[in-house]
């Protein structure tokens, strides 16, 4: 069998030869991946297969991993051929996202004896990264197909439907806000990842920075230092609005998921039964100190969101932020240390 980008194929009387679509894979793609995948069922240790793959084959070879669909596929193609990576960094990315590629091809021929031939016009072109490599071992983890600056949240997200489980998500505990946020993320992407509590963010932090783990939701303030060092990279902010710290990294609504934002929050409260006219002489001043130029601008660079509401304004806040989270560890049956 034979896969040909659209418009180049002759007739021929003994090989079955499928036209479809490059660079973006179509439904003749799917079809022909499929039919590949059907043809090396059953083989025994007598059969030989020969598999002769070109540079340029990997948009053809289509063939989505569990929970992918062919427009994820399109979608994800098209957004790397935008997104200035390299061929390697958009064939690690394939390669994890397929259900053939990545030496899954040549796994499915077992026990069949396998000659693979490889044309290139790159000279010194990794086997690889020659049509995302259908049968040849794949050298790259999952944490190496999420790691490149160029992808976005929403091939992450992608990702992680086609990877259940296995992207690691630290917290600082069982319960904590970040692993709370990380369910949140989870349940409204319909993804999942491996959650691993900490006893704390500081061990958080370093097994972060030592790529022990791979990901953290975490207040912006505690990551800028190691962001400003390059050591950790901003994916995305879970506020309603971009951060004026991180102006080009974009918000959870602006990479399509709705009803996730989060927001870690400070109040300052009194006994209950205060008077009146002295809460409101406290929230006064303390709005009065907040607005202070010196303690404003200080407070931004911080990363901070100055609010400054009234106590009614606060209660009727406290109240929607308890009862969205109760929703949440319900759902989730979330349990803490």
């Amino acid at each position: 069998m034979c896969i040909r980008d659209s418009g180049y194929a002759v007739p021929c009387q003994r090989i079955e030869i499928v036209e479809a679509a490059h660079p973006v894979p179509d439904e003749a793609g799917l079809r022909a991946a499929q039919r590949i995948h059907q043809l090396v069922q059953g083989l025994t240790a007598d059969d030989l297969v020969i598999a002769l793959i070109s540079g340029g084959g990997s948009s053809l070879l289509v063939a989505p991993a569990p929970g992918l669909s062919l427009a994820d596929k399109q979608a994800i193609n098209t957004a790397l051929l935008r997104s200035g990576a390299t061929i390697s960094e958009m064939n690690c990315l394939r390669r994890h996202l397929s259900a053939l590629k990545g030496g899954r091809l040549g796994a499915a021929c077992h026990p069949a004896q396998l000659l693979t031939l490889l044309i290139s016009d790159v000279p010194g072109d990794d086997p690889i990264d020659i049509a995302s490599g259908p049968t040849v071992g794949d050298p790259t983890s999952c944490a190496d197909a999420v790691s490149y600056t160029h992808l976005d949240v929403y091939k992450r997200q992608t990702y992680l439907k086609a990877q259940p489980g296995r992207m690691t998500f630290a917290s600082s505990g069982n319960g904590s806000s970040d692993h709370l946020t990380a369910e949140l993320f989870w349940q409204q992407t319909g993804t999942t990842g491996l959650h691993v509590p900490y006893k704390g963010g500081g061990p958080v932090m370093q097994d972060l920075l030592g790529a022990q783990v791979e990901s953290s939701f975490m207040n912006i303030n505690t990551a800028m230092p190691q962001i400003k060092a390059g050591k950790l990279r901003p994916l995305v902010i879970t506020s309603a609005r971009r951060s004026a710290q991180l102006p080009e990294v974009p918000t959870l609504e602006e990479s399509g998921i709705k009803e996730a934002n989060v927001q870690s929050w400070q109040a300052v409260a009194g006994p209950r039964g205060l008077p009146a006219d002295v809460k409101a002489k406290v929230q006064g001043a303390i709005a009065a100190a907040v607005a202070d130029p010196a303690i404003k601008a200080r407070l931004l660079d911080l990363g901070f969101e100055i609010v400054a509401n009234t106590p009614e304004q606060f209660a009727a806040f406290q109240a929607a932020e308890y009862a969205r989270w109760q929703k949440l560890i319900t759902a989730r049956n979330i349990k803490a240390d």
